[in-house]
């Protein structure tokens, strides 16, 4: 066998751009190498924040940041870069004006995919930790829009634990509890939402409950790892005639 070198490391197709963040990552979480079949390979951008992140857009100053650790996964090997947090969508086009491999900056460029295969008049939910956060700049960042795929957004209560620790940056968490509140938002979702036919998740960190989700609605759920997964298989297709 003959291979050619050039990097450091090897195996690792999927590059991560973190949060600047020390909240748990629980199995399932985009910042847990566990929840993964395969190496990932992780770059934290410093000083990217929850709070420059989850405003009605990202602070445009991260911008550079962001393209300079892509280009750095880029000569480290990996063949696909995603990001920690779906609210990184409107910086999914410059990303990939930066590198020549493939970016998806958020889960959320998978909408046009799941309302294509929903019949018709079913809605997504896209389900996020502060919905009102979430603007029509997020979407059309990926390319698509409310004119021609239609969602309905789910956020959580106020007072929710869920975004003390993850937007919050908390120390610990209780999964018991995020598990009862991830639960009770899809309940409140499929109560308001008859025509609903897939859910979404914007937010990496609501992953490790997608079961949970799943198990509540009967719906699939797509996240960034369903993403993640799906490019990786494309990269790793299976041998079936060796």
């Amino acid at each position: 066998m003959k291979m050619r070198g050039g990097y450091t490391n090897y195996g690792q197709d999927i590059g991560v751009l973190m949060l600047d963040t020390s909240f748990p990552r629980p199995p399932g979480d985009i910042g847990n190498a566990c929840s993964y079949d395969f190496p990932v390979r992780y770059k934290t951008v410093q000083g990217a924040v929850q709070g420059r992140i989850m405003e009605h857009e990202p602070d445009p100053s991260l911008i550079e940041p962001f393209i300079e650790a892509a280009r750095e996964l880029e000569q480290e090997g990996v063949r696909a870069i995603t990001t920690s947090c779906g609210f990184l969508a409107p910086f999914q086009k410059q990303l990939s004006a930066a590198v020549r491999i493939p970016v998806f900056a958020s889960a959320l460029i998978q909408a046009p995919l799941i309302h294509a295969i929903l019949p018709v008049g079913q809605k997504i939910g896209v389900f996020t930790e502060r919905a009102h956060f979430m603007t029509e700049g997020h979407f059309r960042g990926v390319g698509w829009s409310t004119e021609n795929i239609s969602i309905q957004v789910q956020g959580m209560k106020p007072d929710a634990v869920f975004p003390q620790v993850y937007i919050g940056n908390g120390p610990e968490l209780d999964s018991d509890i995020l598990v009862a509140e991830m639960i009770a938002m899809t309940k409140s979702f499929m109560a308001s939402c008859p025509d609903a036919g897939a859910i979404l998740f914007e937010c990496t960190n609501m992953c490790p409950f997608a079961q949970h989700v799943r198990e509540v609605s009967n719906l699939p759920v797509f996240d960034i790892n369903t993403m993640i997964n799906w490019f990786w298989r494309a990269s790793n297709p299976v041998a079936f005639l060796d």
